[in-house]
C-alpha cells in the first residue's frame, strides 16, 4: 500500500513540474503515472550505477552533477514513455531541479509511518 501511495506522490510532483517547466508536456494522466513508474525504475537501476560511478565527479560539483544526472533520467523517460514528451536537456534540467524540490517538500508532507503501540 505504501508503494502506491508513493508512486501517486510521484505522479503529483511530476504533474507539478510538467504545470511548471516550459519544455514538458504529457498526453494524459495515464501517461503522467506511466512516467512516473518509469522514472522510478530508470532511477533505481540506470541512474543509480550512473550516480555511484560518477560519484567523484559529484564531489568536485557539491552534487550539482546529480542533477545532470537526473536530467539525462527525465530525458531517457522521456524518449520511452509514449504520451511524455521533454523538448531538450534545458527543459530536463529545470525539471530536474524543480522535481527536487517539489519532492522534497511532498515527502516533508507526508505522515511518518509510527509503529503501532499495544
Amino acid at each position: 500500500m505504501r508503494w502506491i501511495i508513493h508512486w501517486i506522490v510521484n505522479a503529483a510532483c511530476l504533474a507539478i513540474v510538467v504545470y511548471l517547466v516550459p519544455g514538458f508536456h504529457v498526453s494524459g494522466v495515464a501517461a503522467l503515472f506511466i512516467a512516473a513508474l518509469v522514472l522510478g525504475i530508470v532511477n533505481a537501476t540506470i541512474g543509480f550505477f550512473l550516480k555511484v560511478a560518477t560519484f567523484p565527479l559529484t564531489i568536485l560539483t557539491f552534487g550539482i552533477f546529480w542533477l545532470v544526472i537526473n536530467a539525462l533520467m527525465i530525458e531517457l523517460v522521456g524518449n520511452i514513455v509514449p504520451g511524455f514528451y521533454v523538448l531538450n536537456f534545458r527543459a530536463a534540467f529545470l525539471g530536474a531541479i524543480v522535481l527536487a524540490i517539489v519532492n522534497t517538500i511532498m515527502k516533508w508532507l507526508m505522515p511518518k509511518n509510527e509503529p503501532v503501540r499495544r
